[in-house]
């Protein structure tokens, strides 16, 4: 996941300069009180996951795999430097793996994941071609369509129903808009959410849990405008 991280990273910042050098030749399109913005585009999530053991497996961890998914922001200007915003996303799904002691079953499961996070954002120069801002907020994580792997079912003696429960946590990002021509932009936001889940497993009538914490970076890379 670093090395995929890195990979990202290092062609967005590429694109950020060349969008910027285009930026830098066209007329600013100020935000200002009563705007809305819209951003979408490509949004990667990865996961900085961390879980306790599964009950009654010592040593036992789990993971939870990157994906990409199509994300999109809506914001509305409640003055010239403070704005509210919604970032939403089509769902993605991630696999999970076992680490560990129960590393051997490679991926034992996969859910998917629908992220809705509400934030108050402070524009730093709404008038510039090149506008940085940042954020905090709250967050609120569905899962669902929660399935499970032959490996799994066959380690534990049976059907095994997975389910996940659903997250509450803080958010926090920064990002920039790069205004190309008139009210249009690329845009680059990070997003950090702290997101926890407890999952349970269910085979024959026993129940296993364990915690998990996913607490992801979203990037997204995106072209918006206002009006």
């Amino acid at each position: 996941m670093y090395r995929f991280t890195q990979f990202v990273a290092l062609r967005i910042f590429i694109l950020m300069i060349v969008v910027a050098a285009a930026g830098l030749a066209s007329p600013a399109f100020a935000l200002e009180k009563g705007d809305w913005i819209v951003r979408a585009g490509p949004a990667w999530v990865l996961p900085n996951d961390d879980s306790g053991s599964v009950t009654g497996i010592p040593g036992s961890e789990v993971s939870v795999d990157d994906n990409v998914t199509l994300g999109f922001t809506i914001g509305y200007m409640l003055t010239d430097n403070i704005s509210l915003e919604v970032l939403g996303a089509f769902p993605s799904e991630h696999d999970i793996d076992a680490e560990g002691s129960i590393g051997a079953l490679g991926n034992i499961g996969s859910a998917k994941v629908l992220p809705p996070t509400f934030s108050i954002q402070y524009q730093f120069l709404p008038k510039a071609k090149i506008r940085p801002y940042v954020g905090a907020g709250i967050n609120y994580t569905m899962f669902f369509d929660e399935d499970t792997s032959s490996s799994l079912e066959n380690a534990l003696g049976g059907k095994t129903k997975l389910s996940l429960d659903n997250s509450w946590g803080l958010a926090a990002h920064a990002g920039v808009d790069f205004v190309v021509k008139d009210n249009w932009f690329v845009n680059f936001t990070a997003w950090y959410v702290d997101m926890d889940t407890e999952a349970t497993l269910k085979t024959n009538g026993v129940k296993r849990k364990v915690d998990v914490d996913i607490d992801p970076w979203v990037l997204l890379l995106a072209v918006g405008t206002s009006f």
